[in-house]
């Protein structure tokens, strides 16, 4: 693995310690700290390759070395060379790949589900006009994201990306997408924490990926189209959120897709193009999308829950589409891609007939999603060379791709990125490395391990429980930090520090806010409305009802389902959900 030096824009003004003195200290511990300095590892259980042959080794090992896969084989083979004096350690359990997610909106999984949707909608351009959701999601995110102490540091940032990404460690995903920050002097940043992430890796093996909410304008494609010829990974584009009703020529979410035709028989699509959603599609634009390479990301909770329906992703696999798979966001989504995965399965054995088997949907989480990021000599299998992110699950019998899609939060045994134990059942955390925060999870014991040499400074030294705690008490004075941030007072003062360079003032940088995929610009002088919601900026007239006078307490959503006793009723409850997943969901939990 390269060693990359990366510049920091703290929000706090302690910068990080130079690699080389960070790294000394991590020496001198009795455990790994980083891959860099660790220990070999090995790692014993029934595995689950992810090859090409789909190997499954019921009793093997797999040994690591500087967070890389050195070996995987049959336990009763002789330790390759260097590793004669490891022990393993038994997981118990079967391995998998680190579940890798294509699409997550993570600085909103602290919310809760909007529950219930309180109607069908059609394309993405309609549910942020509805009241609830100013008033559910993106007010409260918006008051989340300026918010600042006495001291003028936004004191509710770190532990929004502490809690969120521990929820997705706790649901065995190993990358996500990142939570960006956008400050007033034109610098925008990924949060670097554990769970890897996609469009900044800081590892020149896993090319960055690329996002983009806003829709390409058909005058825009050609330039789109000569930018993504320019990516060497993947980009992320929402494209054709909603749904193109039966007997319809094309709908509002379709024409997203036709806007990317720059000639008869040219598109702005490429293999480095991959489609988040896509559930406007007919099955003739995924063979369009099929012919130009471009892959698909399925998120069949989020489009259910908001549409009635998901992407035709019968016609994409007739395509010959590649499809990865997402969970959206906590306000429409699954807690996790654990969860995703039962609601994909669901969708394929009650709708499609099951179109897809549970190897499938597997291969979507962690193989073809690495495919989709070009990250595939890296990582999506355990073999030889790859990083060890790694999941184990209980069990070593029966089939070990359905017993995944199966598996429990509570079932997960061990988290491992890049050979670093991070989350697990506290004697294999104990045997991987030093203890760290111990949590419930199901009324079940289990340890985390967040301790970095590479950590973003803000994000180190907050734990779980820190953060959590943190959260709950925000959650619960929304009002009342809506009306701070309302005080004529701090409103003209953050407004001036908004719009002048100096000093720098960090807030989350809300998806909604790029609009237009120019991402690296100053922000100018402006006198309008900050506060943002959906696809674009809501209207002044709306803007203009204060936030402290339309927000209520709310509750931070659990980590888990384990720990959700509302959940599964509340999915239950949803309207649009078709009847069969609603009522077998539970029985995957």
């Amino acid at each position: 693995m390269t060693e990359v030096q990366r510049r920091w824009f703290p929000l706090a003004d302690n910068e990080p310690a130079p690699r080389g003195t960070a790294g000394a200290a991590a020496k001198a511990a009795p455990a790994p700290i980083d891959p860099l300095t660790g220990p070999k590892l090995a790692l014993g259980g029934r595995v689950v390759l992810m090859d090409d042959a789909f190997t499954v080794k019921a009793d093997a090992v797999v040994y690591i070395d500087h967070g890389a896969i050195v070996a995987v084989q049959d336990r009763a083979a002789a330790a390759p060379t260097g590793f004669d004096n490891v022990v393993p350690v038994n997981t118990g359990g079967t391995l998998f790949p680190g579940l890798i997610e294509l699409h997550n909106h993570l600085s909103y999984n602290a919310l809760p589900l909007w529950s219930p949707v309180p109607k069908l909608f059609q394309h993405r351009g309609q549910w942020p006009d509805h009241p609830d959701y100013r008033k559910l999601i993106s007010g409260p995110m918006t008051v989340v994201g300026q918010y600042r102490d006495a001291q003028g540091k936004p004191a509710l940032l770190a532990p929004v990306v502490r809690y969120v990404e521990c929820k997705c460690l706790l649901g065995g995903v190993t990358t996500s997408q990142g939570i960006m920050l956008s400050s007033n002097a034109g610098v925008q940043r990924f949060y670097r924490g554990i769970v890897r992430n996609a469009e900044q890796t800081d590892d020149p093996d896993l090319p960055d990926a690329q996002g983009r909410i806003a829709d390409v304008d058909a005058k825009d494609a050609r330039s789109f189209l000569a930018r993504l010829k320019k990516e060497n990974s993947c980009f992320l584009l929402h494209l054709s959120e909603g749904v193109t009703l039966s007997g319809q020529a094309d709908s509002v979410a379709r024409r997203h897709f036709l806007a990317l035709q720059v000639a008869p028989d040219e598109w702005a699509i490429n293999d480095r193009f991959a489609g988040i959603h896509a559930a406007g599609l007919s099955p003739e634009d995924f063979d369009v999308l099929a012919q130009h390479g471009g892959a698909m990301v399925w998120s069949p909770l989020s489009n259910l829950l908001l549409y009635g329906a998901t992407a035709r992703v019968d016609a994409a696999k007739r395509a010959g589409v590649r499809i990865g798979l997402g969970s959206d966001w906590s306000p429409s989504g699954s807690k996790n891609l654990l969860g995703e995965l039962k609601v994909a399965w669901l969708y394929s054995q009650n709708v499609l007939e099951g179109l897809f088997d549970a190897r499938d949907l597997v291969a979507m989480a962690t193989r073809d999603a690495a495919a989709i990021l070009k990250w595939h000599k890296a990582l999506g299998t355990l073999e030889p060379g790859k990083r060890a992110d790694i999941v184990v699950i209980d069990g070593k019998a029966g089939d070990p791709y359905g017993a995944l899609i199966k598996a429990k939060e509570t079932s997960i045994r061990l988290v491992m990125i890049n050979g670093v134990a991070r989350y697990g059942l506290p004697g294999l955390m104990g045997a991987l490395g030093p203890e760290g925060e111990t949590l419930r999870v199901g009324g079940k014991t289990r340890q985390l391990f967040l301790e970095q040499e590479s950590a973003d400074p803000d994000v180190a030294n907050v734990s779980l429980s820190a953060a959590r705690s943190t959260l709950r008490v925000a959650f619960r004075n929304l009002p009342k930090l809506a009306r701070e941030l309302e005080n004529p007072k701090r409103k003209k003062a953050l407004r001036a520090a908004l719009d002048t360079p100096e000093p720098v003032v960090w807030s989350l940088a809300l998806d909604e806010i790029q609009t237009t995929g120019l991402d690296l610009r100053p922000r100018l002088p402006f006198n309008g409305p900050r506060d943002f919601t959906g696809p674009e900026r809501v209207s002044l007239r709306a803007a203009a009802t204060p936030l402290s006078t339309i927000l209520q307490p709310i509750a931070l959503d659990p980590l888990t389902v384990a720990d959700d006793a509302n959940f599964l009723t509340e999915i239950a409850n949803q309207p649009n959900v078709p009847a069969a997943i609603r009522a077998s969901l539970a029985e995957l939990y």
